[in-house]
């Protein structure tokens, strides 16, 4: 036991002294720990080739979500504002947010380039509107003397309104391909089979009564999810994604022993009621300072009684950060402590931005994250790799949009 918890504190120190390791000397590591011979490479690049040709071959049963990524991507101004306008607009609660959302993010981009260009009549027509509606809405700031001249007439004439209601429901539908439903009964009833680790949108707490309300909102969606599901296995049905953050205002190191003495009853509770329903509970990732208080919390999660004998509990862990191979260690090193078997989502990582934004401010001696996209793709290969050396303790599983890495795990899992 003593050499069990001398082995998880050698461990933790690691990966303190892991946080912001030098890009160049972290690759050499990974590189040197990916298990895959030349030959292996170019079959896992042409296997990934063939997968996008094929996809792509296949344009009738691609999704709408897809056509307008295949336009619009996310290299440009209208691209990320799309996506920022389909994900916020179905969490804000009144319509002067919404309207001031939408003059923020369309009245800047460059539509007309993407006019006429996509094979989907939808995704053309919404093209148009946005058109309309970038220069109606810029119409308020600036008098518009481009090519777009006679639209920004057109629209005025139509009406601001009309153009932003028209563009509210384009951005709905769109919302749809990201957000299930907006309670977790709908979210439930518009699964069509598959299975999900649901999310509550609009997560972190402010508040304690934010906490609390955070709370009983996973206790509703565990409970609606076990309902759902009366045979569930962890691995066999759905269940949630839980975010500390919004189980506690002050998830940070300087408020470490405060936010763990009230956080981790609320988290008991919660691994608790999903143990009961043998269903899953993930303990997803968040900012690169918050890393050492959730790894403190999650091993309290392990060692409580509550949870003994039940195989879902999770943890997501992101590979752009550069501590990411040490966290899959400690946390193998915790199951076998524990006797368990825990779950691993292995992500490439959702703060990128703020991470480097943060580092920047603080004046950090250098960044916890990955700072060039081919490095995290390289971190996460390895990180899949050493998942699946460690299957005896940990229950790897895989989330990624890249065809590339898809073909590497596959490779490395076969």
């Amino acid at each position: 036991m003593e050499r069990q918890r001398q082995e998880l504190r050698a461990l933790r120190e690691a990966i303190q002294r892991a946080t912001f390791r030098d890009d160049d000397v972290a690759m050499r590591a990974l590189l040197a720990d990916i298990p895959l011979s030349v030959g292996e490479r170019e079959r896992i690049s042409a296997r990934a080739g063939d997968w996008v040709q094929g996809c792509r071959a296949r344009r009738a049963e691609r999704p709408l979500l897809d056509s307008f990524l295949q336009e619009f991507g996310l290299s440009n101004e209208e691209g990320i504002a799309l996506l920022c306008l389909a994900e916020a607009l179905l969490r804000i609660p009144d319509a002067g947010t919404a309207q001031a959302l939408l003059t923020d993010k369309l009245a800047a981009g460059n539509w007309a380039e993407h006019a006429g260009a996509s094979e989907s009549l939808f995704v053309n027509a919404s093209t148009w509107a946005l058109m309309l509606t970038g220069n109606a809405l810029a119409l308020s700031v600036r008098i518009t003397r481009d090519a777009n001249g006679w639209f920004a007439g057109l629209a005025a004439r139509l009406g601001e309104s009309a153009a932003r209601a028209g563009m509210m429901q384009a951005m709905r539908i769109l919302g749809r391909e990201f957000v299930l439903g907006r309670t977790i009964e709908e979210a439930i009833a518009n699964q069509n089979g598959a299975l999900s680790s649901f999310d509550m949108l609009g997560e972190g707490a402010r508040t304690a009564q934010d906490a609390e309300r955070y709370e009983a909102a996973y206790g509703h969606a565990l409970a609606a999810i076990a309902n759902a599901s009366p045979n569930a296995t962890p691995i066999a049905a759905s269940g949630i994604s839980v975010k500390l953050s919004a189980l506690h205002p002050r998830l940070e190191t300087s408020q470490r022993e405060a936010a763990l003495r009230e956080l981790t009853p609320k988290a008991t509770a919660l691994a608790r009621q999903a143990a009961a329903a043998n269903i899953h509970l993930t303990i997803d990732a968040e900012e690169a300072q918050r890393l050492d208080v959730t790894l403190d919390a999650i091993e309290r999660l392990a060692r409580h009684d509550d949870a003994a004998g039940w195989a879902g509990l999770g943890v997501a862990v992101q590979a752009y950060s550069k501590r990411a191979p040490f966290v899959i260690d400690w946390l193998a090193a915790l199951a076998r402590a524990t006797r368990r078997r825990i779950m691993v989502r292995l992500v490439k990582g959702a703060y990128w931005d703020a991470e480097v934004k943060l580092a920047q401010i603080g004046g950090w001696e250098g960044y916890p994250v990955f700072t060039r996209k081919a490095a995290t793709d390289v971190s996460y290969i390895a990180c899949a790799a050493r998942l699946l050396r460690c299957e005896d303790a940990l229950l790897p599983q895989f989330a990624t949009h890249n065809a590339h890495t898809l073909a590497a795990v596959a490779t490395l899992a076969a």
